[in-house]
């Protein structure tokens, strides 16, 4: 006799994990993973690591395999992968192999080893006033930051914004990448394509800024919150 297939499915699906609920009803949270202290491994800091993930980065640009390159090198794959790895230190004669085969000068393979990470630091009431397209409507805003060509790739821009009782509304804002916003003083509507949301000190709106978006009602007034745009480093932004 057949067996019923269906019941047969039924039988070997796994039951989906059910959440873990305390004695008064309230669901318990698995605890994360993540350590927020975290730091990278310190092997970042060594040469040979530094050396590794420019030429990973290099090759995987190529669009060619550790195979390709190890014929266009001849070098053998063990020998590429500990390199790529930072388990071994490459000779010059090997790094000159692999800038023949890569296209990139000797040097090339030293930049994230020897690179300087950037950091602005503002003191209070120290930010630069400039120009965005809300300043016609009254909006004041205040650049706390700016790191432009950076290796993360991202541009962050960080903004102190003020309206007072000579702003005007201007919900037509609308631009690449994400945006942030945190409320600290006064309180608005803020509209985000077709949803509003009121937003009051301690709230804050985490968004797509390619939909329109912007203050649809001054509610109380002055008005300051926090503004933060990111998007990729060779957009115009």
């Amino acid at each position: 006799m057949a067996k019923d297939s269906s019941k047969a499915g039924l039988a070997s699906a796994k039951p989906k994990p059910q959440p873990k609920v305390s004695a008064d009803g309230k669901t318990i949270r698995a605890p994360l993973t993540q350590n927020p202290h975290a730091i990278r491994d310190t092997r970042e800091k060594v040469l040979e690591v530094a050396i590794g993930r420019e030429v990973r980065a290099f090759r995987k640009k190529l669009g060619i395999t550790v195979a390709d390159l190890a014929v266009a090198t001849d070098i053998s794959l063990g020998m590429l992968s500990k390199i790529e790895n930072g388990i071994t230190s490459p000779s010059l004669t090997t790094l000159q192999a692999l800038s023949r085969a890569l296209g990139v000068p000797v040097t090339a393979f030293f930049r994230r080893f020897e690179e300087e990470r950037s950091a602005v630091f503002v003191k209070a009431g120290e930010g630069l006033d400039v120009e965005r397209r809300g300043t016609r409507a009254g909006h004041q805003y205040n650049l706390l930051g700016h790191i432009g060509s950076n290796t993360s790739g991202v541009v962050v821009e960080p903004y102190l914004i003020t309206l007072t009782e000579d702003s005007d509304v201007f919900p037509t804002f609308q631009h690449e990448g994400m945006e942030f916003l945190y409320m600290l003083e006064g309180e608005v509507v803020y509209r985000h394509g077709s949803n509003l949301y009121p937003m009051k000190p301690g709230d804050s709106l985490f968004f797509d800024a390619d939909a329109p978006h912007g203050p649809e009602q001054l509610t109380k007034l002055p008005m300051r919150y926090l503004s933060i745009i990111c998007y990729p480093q060779n957009s115009a932004g």
